[in-house]
């Protein structure tokens, strides 16, 4: 049996796409799941235009994420940490801490989202990846400094 896929499968393929599955597996896992209808000339039609319309969505948040990129890449986030002798530094900067001064700067940025491989140990200036979207990732500037403790 023919049928439209709805989501993509991992072992049967991408949304939109039409396979040839048995007919058991349509009729109760596929179809009632709602992962994928019958694929008949009115189906087929209308998975056309739902596939077009998704596209374009698409479209839509990829030019917002590399518009964000741009403005990401333009500013510079500074963590103060607490620092021991030799500039040994207490704690690290985590992703939490990042999204939070970049939701200080009016991003919105989940901390998922931040690629941090290992949280930050030392002072300096950091190039941290922050992925918008599955292909655009921005490169933001991170400054590690000392915190000034009050006297």
């Amino acid at each position: 049996m023919k049928v439209i896929l709805k989501e993509d499968l991992e072992k049967l393929g991408q949304a939109g796409s039409v396979v040839d599955v048995k007919d058991g597996f349509a009729r109760n896992y596929l179809v009632p799941r709602n992962l994928a209808e019958i694929a008949t000339k009115g189906n087929l039609a209308s998975i056309e235009r739902i596939l077009k319309e998704k596209e374009t969505r698409e479209n839509k948040k990829k030019k917002e994420a590399l518009a964000l990129r741009d403005k990401l890449e333009g500013i510079s986030c500074t963590a103060e940490a607490l620092v021991g002798e030799e500039d040994k530094v207490f704690g690290s900067v985590t992703p939490l801490e990042i999204s939070r001064m970049l939701k200080d700067k009016g991003f919105f940025i989940d901390k998922r989202n931040i690629l941090v491989e290992e949280p930050i140990k030392a002072l300096g200036v950091f190039s941290i990846p922050v992925k918008l979207h599955p292909e655009v990732v921005a490169n933001l500037k991170l400054w590690v400094v000392k915190k000034q403790e009050p006297k």
